[in-house]
């Protein structure tokens, strides 16, 4: 066999493409979920690949491409064999090999956010296994490696059905047999948010897969040493690009009618749906039909997440099973509908489509039984799902010892002492005869009881803290206090959505909190003087709070009471 170069190129540049797109579901997923269980999904997505691509290479890629049976290849471990009548025109065996091993590791990590925050680590890693050495290689079979599927004319050209909605059926059955987190629902039913920890996080996943996707469509044409192969790879970039920006845009406007403002991590899971969708078609479509296809996407992620959630009570925490399962079977059936040649809409009949309907129907089959038969050995063998203790904790620290995936953001607090420094002494403080000096110094008195402390404080807008702030200096008052809070009040703060879902917990608005303690001003011109800086007119101005204070030591001085309060 006669190599090409450019063609071999070309695979190994969508293999690279296609493994970074590990990363990106690794964001997306840790985004999406709380900040206890980071180090947990990074593992798990880390796992995936390094689990799948020894397996496949023991036995899935045999099983794929090992023979010409109609339902499975062969058996073939460490790909010995000859696979020179399966191998695209120039491209050598290792390149092909792990192209599709990138292709296998992407249809087991769809499955971790589904389950991601109460699946032990252990079974994830057995499941990981079993889809990457069986469940996706006997259906890439039938689909790629000529099996009965590719033969009746099933067309899938870079994975909706064989990758993403073999990953989406999984995380399904996965996330059902688990049950949801604790709190998802309650007793009646009713779903509740329980919100990402990360939207920054989430959205670099996204472009990290939206970019990898041009090398997941455009370089499935395993070919660029003809005119008619890079014509067709700029299509299929284009028809990619095109589905993904529409559903993006369309999602963004669902949301935007059906929940008040435009969701975001339900349009960041558009990006993906689009993306999804047009994967089967990206070469047979048009850029019209990538428009459809798109929008069509929208749709389906939205209300099928939705679906998912309120209706089937299945809590998927990323989306995965709307994302992939649902738009991976959209864009395999619209194939059926928008393609050029044979499609619906271009005067192709029924046919086409009724093969794609059946290949999805099949591969779902498939997928359902043999992972129903995985979760439930595991559940009733070692165990599925983490213990409730387990779950409350994070499975950071229960399933591998990590504190927190973000250390440098936690607060530190120094417990010890710096070396030869004394008990009770420092290095650094001054002896009080050589203390900046005063003109009253202090008495060790407590403060008189005739003379009033009153500590002021207010928690506002944010809008507002200008004005306050220079209302507060004008009238006289020296010293204050800003803390950056969050809090709500009677009308447990603005009703919002995540993902769909109402957030029927009081939503906790970011606040201003200010303190004053005043001695010499009147209270009643603090709070008249704050109530004119901050009133709107509006629900959420804010609330004053009035203290008496006992008693107040400068630190410095060792002044008291009224002193301690006044200017040098």
């Amino acid at each position: 066999m006669e190599f090409s170069a450019v063609n071999t190129i070309w695979v190994l540049l969508g293999a690279a493409l296609v493994f970074f797109m590990q990363a990106g579901f690794a964001m997306v997923e840790t985004g999406f979920t709380r900040a206890k269980n980071a180090g947990n999904i990074i593992m798990k997505n880390l796992m995936d690949f390094a689990i799948g691509t020894p397996l496949f290479w023991l036995t899935g890629f045999g099983i794929m491409f090992g023979g010409t049976g109609a339902y499975i290849g062969g058996f073939d471990p460490l790909v010995r064999g000859d696979y020179s009548g399966i191998l695209p025109a120039g491209v050598p065996l290792p390149a092909y090999l792990i192209f599709q091993t990138v292709f296998c590791a992407t249809a087991a990590t769809i499955v971790s956010g589904a389950m991601a925050e109460r699946t032990k680590f252990i079974s994830y890693c057995i499941y990981s296994a079993v889809i990457s050495a069986v469940v996706y290689p006997v259906s890439g079979h039938w689909i790629w490696g000529g099996g009965w599927l590719a033969r009746m004319g099933f067309h899938d050209f870079a994975g909706s059905t064989a990758v993403h909605m073999c990953g989406g059926v999984a995380a399904l059955i996965g996330a059902k047999v688990l049950g949801p987190r604790i709190g998802k629902y309650t007793e009646d039913g009713k779903p509740n948010a329980i919100l990402g920890h990360s939207l920054t996080l989430g959205a670099l996943g996204v472009f990290i897969l939206w970019f990898c996707w041009f090398g997941f469509n455009g370089c499935s044409t395993v070919a660029m040493d003809s005119d008619a192969a890079v014509y067709s790879a700029g299509n299929i970039f284009v028809t990619t690009n095109l589905a993904a920006a529409t559903a993006t845009v369309a999602t963004m406007i669902i949301t935007w009618l059906r929940y008040g403002k435009p969701d975001i991590s339900m349009t960041l899971n558009g990006s993906l749906a689009g993306l999804v969708a047009i994967t089967a078609g990206c070469d047979m479509v048009s850029p019209a039909g990538a428009f459809f296809i798109g929008l069509t996407a929208a749709f389906v992620v939205v209300f099928g997440i939705e679906f998912i959630d309120k209706v089937c009570r299945i809590d998927d925490p990323v989306g995965a099973i709307g994302v992939h399962g649902m738009c991976g079977a959209a864009g395999t059936l619209l194939t059926g509908v928008f393609a050029v040649d044979g499609g619906l809409v271009y005067g192709g009949g029924f046919s086409f489509l009724g093969i794609q309907f059946l290949g999805v129907v099949s591969v779902i089959l498939w997928v359902s039984v043999t992972m129903v038969i995985t979760f439930y050995v595991l559940k009733h063998t070692i165990g599925l799902r983490a213990s409730e203790e387990e779950e409350t904790k994070g499975l950071d620290v229960t399933e591998h010892n990590l504190a927190s995936s973000y250390a440098d953001f936690m607060p530190m607090v120094f417990t010890g002492k710096a070396q030869g420094q004394a008990e009770g002494a420092g290095a650094d403080r001054v002896p009080v005869e050589k203390a900046v000096p005063v003109e009253h110094y202090p008495s060790s008195e407590p403060a008189s009881a005739d003379v009033k402390l009153s500590k002021v404080v207010m928690v506002f807008n944010q809008a507002r803290f200008t004005a306050l702030k220079d209302a507060l200096t004008d009238l006289g008052v020296t010293g204050m206090t800003i803390t950056q809070v969050m809090g709500c009040g009677t009308q447990k703060g603005h009703v919002n959505y995540y993902r769909g879902i109402r957030v029927e917990e009081a939503a906790l608005l970011p606040k201003v909190k200010l303190e004053v303690v005043v001695s010499r001003i009147p209270v009643e011109d603090v709070i008249e003087t704050a109530r004119k800086a901050l009133y709107t007119g509006s629900i959420g101005d804010g609330k004053i709070f009035v203290y008496d204070v006992e008693n107040v030591v400068k630190v410095r001085t060792g002044e008291q009471g009224y002193d301690a309060l006044q200017g040098e």
